[in-house]
């Protein structure tokens, strides 16, 4: 009986095509060129078997990064673990946001809160090599994947030194920093859907950390907290940008306007939804 190729297995797998791809160069160490130029060659019994291990793990509904441990988010290649919330691209436009707020300045102090992977810390760090990053995870865990990334995708004499990794909750982390920092702009993507929300246990949500991603309350408790606590931590005029969901920018935006903050704004992601918010200190 002749073995299989790649090209049959693609054939007959029952996967998305886009996800069985991705495992099928995963399991055989393949680039996505080699399922052209080696897609009919037969394989072994050892690799088709490999790929079908995976194959199960994905139509149980884990999550492709967890499987392959690999997210890429804003150009970066990031260690996933089931740890750390899976990095998604509608984040970019966090990523975007700051740094286009942080434009004229130089060397920059910047505070990412419930960093998980890195990946909003680090991809600031990639783009702004002069910025000092802190990034905060009450998680020792999502810390420990944080830390990995930004060794493996930071250049170690980037002008802005090593990214600083505090354990704490949001602005608690903070505190025992001497002296107490002032920064150029704050950013977190905190948890935010509410306890009984039934997306909590549908897809790859079922797999991910649950304190990464509901507050277990209305899922705006983290959001207020991050909110009421950013004036202080914040140099005047400088901005805070905070991630939500879809149906939540109206409340955010009523709860920057309540602290003090000025030039309240919400930004719509590439799908048209309102998918962050912000505003600045007074002057």
């Amino acid at each position: 009986m002749t073995a299989a190729t790649a090209l049959e297995l693609l054939r007959a797998s029952p996967l998305d095509a886009l996800d069985a791809r991705v495992l099928l160069t995963h399991a055989l160490g393949w680039r996505r060129t080699d399922l052209i130029t080696r897609g009919d060659v037969p394989l072994s019994d050892t690799q088709i078997a490999g790929f079908a291990a995976l194959e199960q793990r994905r139509i149980a509904g884990e999550p492709i990064a967890q499987i392959t441990g690999r997210r890429e988010f804003y150009g970066l290649d990031f260690e996933v673990t089931a740890a750390v919330l899976i990095p998604r691209p509608d984040t970019e436009l966090l990523v975007e946001t700051a740094l286009h707020a942080l434009d004229g300045k130089q060397a920059p102090l910047v505070a990412d809160l419930g960093t998980g992977s890195g990946a909003i810390a680090i991809a600031i760090a990639a783009q702004r090599p002069d910025a000092c990053v802190i990034a905060t995870d009450r998680s020792v865990d999502a810390l420990v994947v944080a830390k990995r990334n930004a060794q493996r995708l930071l250049a170690p004499d980037r002008a802005g030194g090593v990214l600083d990794f505090v354990e704490g909750n949001w602005f608690d982390a903070l505190v025992p920093l001497t002296p107490r920092p002032r920064f150029d702009a704050i950013v977190s993507n905190p948890p935010y859907i509410a306890a009984h929300d039934p997306h909590l246990s549908q897809g790859d949500l079922r797999f991910e950390p649950a304190s990464a991603l509901t507050d277990h309350a209305d899922g705006l408790s983290a959001l207020r907290a991050i909110v009421a606590g950013a004036p202080a931590w914040l140099k005047p005029g400088a901005p805070l940008w905070v991630e939500h969901g879809y149906d939540q920018a109206a409340a955010v935006r009523s709860i920057f306007t309540e602290h003090g903050f000025r030039a309240v704004a919400s930004l719509r992601d590439l799908a048209g939804i309102e998918r962050i918010t912000g505003g600045t200190t007074p002057p």
